[in-house]
């Protein structure tokens, strides 16, 4: 979370020289990488605080500020739930990237089976906090062996099926 008195490119300095150490000018170069990752451009975050960004383009930014420190593992929760369809692919893989590139592990939390399927080698479904299947994606939603799964399956709209009035 982001504090409305804190401008948000101090957040992402902060993280270049604190948890990267680097020096300015080096932090000021990882920053407008990360940012122009997410489709972003340093100019137009600097000195703007997060009352002057959409929801889409704050979590854009949280994205940006976790990639800074080239992580080896990164926790993405609902990472692309309030972003616009046109820039979701370029997170999602972008997170694909950084699984190839830097060999980053990414624990990908959503209830989007869609965009877990496509990111994921791997998918563990969870009901009521506990895991009720574990598998190779392909596998697990292709061929569900829990009821729950095959419940989240059934549930996904698709253009196939007939719509109900």
């Amino acid at each position: 979370a982001f504090s409305r008195y804190r401008a948000i490119d101090s957040y992402l300095y902060e993280t270049a020289t604190r948890v990267k150490q680097l020096n300015k000018a080096d932090a000021i170069s990882a920053v407008e990488e990360a940012l122009a990752s997410v489709g972003l451009e340093y100019k137009d975050v600097r000195g703007k605080y997060p009352n002057q960004f959409s929801g889409g383009e704050l979590q854009r930014i949280s994205i940006a500020r976790a990639l800074i420190p080239h992580p080896s593992i990164l926790v993405a929760d609902e990472p692309v739930s309030m972003i616009d369809a046109s820039r979701r692919m370029t997170i999602i893989n972008l997170f694909l990237s950084l699984k190839q590139e830097y060999k980053t592990s990414i624990l990908y939390i959503t209830h989007d089976l869609a965009t877990a399927y496509y990111i994921s080698d791997y998918i563990a479904v969870m009901n009521r906090g506990s895991v009720v299947e574990f598998g190779r994606a392909r596998q697990v939603l292709s061929d569900p062996q829990h009821a729950y799964t095959q419940l989240l399956l059934d549930s996904i709209p698709t253009l196939k099926r007939k719509w109900v009035r």
